[in-house]
């Protein structure tokens, strides 16, 4: 299998580097082909144009080929913090650059307007790993988790990927080396199971 994997934090030595390390090196070792990106390590432009707004814009070669590459991935797995319940603001212009109609939805010939997409992307799973600094409990009472939301209805659910994982590592500020290391030891045991 191919599995893209999508990397959204600014510092080089954070936990979403280490559980991103740990899941190529996981899919890697069971068989697969990575093709792995790091937005912030590529200074990746996540302001979209409205040129490129249109199915038939001619996009800049960097975002064709995150276009290509994620529409033939088989998997896709996405790391990043839970910054005020949303993705960071590189990851969210990602989505709109290279999420896009044409690549990975379309529109039904027969739609009259309603706007319900057919999912296009090839990839059968898709996993999500995030960190945290507040408590779970706290997050589904008080914010009612809409991480979940975004990425399994909004995203891949739209997108046509049927199988859907998402988890949460945190509190991580508060957290144990011994903690950390259970954590990725999880997110390795996650990658294994969501592509086999």
């Amino acid at each position: 299998m191919t599995i893209s994997v999508i990397l959204a934090h600014p510092d080089r030595g954070s936990f979403n580097h280490a559980v991103a390390k740990a899941v190529v090196s996981q899919l890697r070792q069971d068989g697969h082909k990575v093709i792995f990106h790091d937005l912030y390590a590529e200074k990746f432009d996540p302001l979209l144009p409205s040129n490129e707004i249109p199915d038939s814009a001619s996009l800049p070669a960097i975002v064709a080929r995150h276009c290509r590459e994620i529409a033939a991935a088989d998997g896709i797995v996405i790391v990043h913090p839970n910054w005020w319940g949303q993705p960071p603001a590189i990851l969210k212009g990602w989505i709109d650059r290279v999420i896009r109609p044409g690549v990975a939805y379309r529109f039904d010939e027969n739609d009259q307007g309603e706007g319900v997409p057919v999912g296009m992307l090839r990839a059968r799973a898709a996993l999500v790993l995030n960190t945290s600094n507040t408590p779970a409990k706290r997050e589904k009472a008080v914010f009612g988790d809409p991480l979940q939301m975004l990425w399994k209805n909004c995203i891949f659910g739209l997108c046509g990927v049927r199988v859907f994982r998402r988890e949460t590592f945190g509190v991580v500020v508060t957290s144990s080396k011994a903690q950390r290391r259970a954590w990725l030891a999880e997110a390795r045991r996650l990658a294994t199971k969501c592509f086999r």
